[in-house]
């Protein structure tokens, strides 16, 4: 490592992906180890639209672990956190950096110290899945930094460790958690299923319905259902492991509507489950339930599913269209019953894919006021338009895994000090 006065910083950024699971994990056996009570599968969201981008440093200058989020700097002292931290220095590896001059072995991980800071490009605890993308884009960069030999899923099995669900972020594409079945958690990782390219006709657009923090987190509202609710056992034994299997089976073959009905009716009991807890939770709100109901209608009238829609802890509605053409006429539905506040500019009402507006022939505020109600609806009760209901809308799509983003002017932390810029 040399002289201790040398004043070298060595640094890696990386972006991560945030997924969403299409079959819910929700509950656990282990609760240190996150050990979930059933398999899950998701789908990994595009890193341009929704990701965390993490820069981790190491010094001989620095005394002692730091870490920032969104610019503000954050305790790590967390049981997650040292976990991962743990994990990670236990497994490091020799590192030599020529250009640099510097050199460190293995077994001096252990005393030097780390600077972290890490920026997620949507709201962080909204039920948008930031924690998996934060720790499993902390796991990436540090592995990346420390020179692990382990790959993606072995790395899983770590960020596992920090969120249940940032193991699925350390792929692409569609992924399966498998639950395991050891005590000690080592077959508890995530395996790829197939890549994003596999099934790139789908269009993903999330409704923003509230970017506040929600009122029961996950980690406590798990907790209570394995405790209070009858009905979990039954999901995690009967019901889940047979959807795993379908999905599997959908996946492959790029079948819409068998997908569409999972994935539904999937979201459903969870939040089923989460109303059988004691107290009970309460994620989805009124608009969410709205939004269902204009889906609903839609795949009815089709007679087969145009749109999915899934709802993890929190009253955002993801939507999974069939292909491009879907995704346009799903827009123009939900710029309908959702309008934007008259003085919202439509710009940053419906970010992500932009494209998305052009296809559904909407260019202004004028044409939103314009759109004629649905076919669907038949009853005047329905054609209420909310104004304001929704935040704004993501358009984005399947995406790719994380990646190591080499050039130096994206790190979130200066490479003389090590501090954020």
């Amino acid at each position: 490592m040399g002289s201790e006065l040398e004043k070298w910083v060595l640094m890696v950024t990386a972006r991560t992906p945030t997924n969403i699971a299409v079959i819910k994990y929700w509950g656990k056996r282990d609760e240190t180890l996150i050990l979930p009570i059933n398999d899950s599968i998701s789908v990994t969201l595009d890193p341009s639209h929704l990701c965390t981008t993490t820069t981790v440093s190491v010094s001989p200058t620095f005394d002692h672990d730091r870490m920032w989020l969104n610019g503000k700097e954050i305790s790590l002292q967390g049981g997650r956190f040292q976990s991962c931290l743990r994990e990670i220095r236990a497994r490091a590896q020799d590192v030599e950096d020529e250009k640099k001059g510097i050199k460190i072995k293995k077994e001096d991980w252990q005393k030097l110290h780390l600077h972290i800071a890490s920026y997620n490009n949507f709201p962080t605890a909204a039920g948008l899945a930031s924690s998996a993308a934060g720790l499993a884009c902390l796991v990436f960069s540090l592995a990346k930094l420390m020179n692990l030999k382990e790959d993606n899923s072995q790395l899983s099995a770590i960020a596992r460790q920090g969120s249940g669900s940032a193991c699925r972020s350390l792929y692409g594409g569609f992924v399966k958690w498998d639950m395991g079945k050891e005590d000690n958690g080592s077959d508890s990782l995530a395996v790829q299923l197939a890549d994003e390219k596999h099934w790139d006709e789908l269009v993903i657009i999330i409704a923003v319905v509230s970017a506040r923090q929600k009122e029961t987190s996950s980690t406590s509202g798990m907790r209570d259902t394995v405790v209070t609710s009858a009905l979990i056992e039954h999901r995690a034994k009967e019901v889940v492991p047979k959807r795993i299997v379908q999905m599997e089976d959908a996946i492959q073959k790029r079948d819409f509507p068998s997908f569409a009905r999972l994935a539904c009716t999937d979201s459903n009991q969870f939040h089923a489950v989460c109303l059988d807890t004691y107290p009970p939770i309460f994620y989805m709100n009124d608009t969410s339930h709205r939004i269902i109901s204009c889906v609903e209608k839609w795949n009815r009238a089709e007679e087969t599913p145009q749109v999915a829609y899934t709802f993890d802890a929190g009253p955002n509605a993801v939507m999974i269209a069939r292909d491009r053409k879907t995704a346009a006429l799903l827009l123009q539905r939900l710029l309908y019953n959702f309008p934007p506040q008259s003085d919202t500019d439509l710009d940053s009402y419906i970010i992500g894919d932009k494209s998305i507006l052009q296809d559904a022939g909407i260019k202004n505020m004028k044409d939103v006021e314009a759109l004629a109600p649905p076919p669907e609806i038949k009853d005047n009760i329905s054609t209420q338009r909310s104004k304001g209901d929704v935040s704004y809308f993501i358009c984005t799509r399947p995406g790719g895994g994380p990646v190591v983003l080499s050039d130096e002017s994206l790190a979130l932390l200066d490479p003389l000090t090590g501090l954020p810029k």
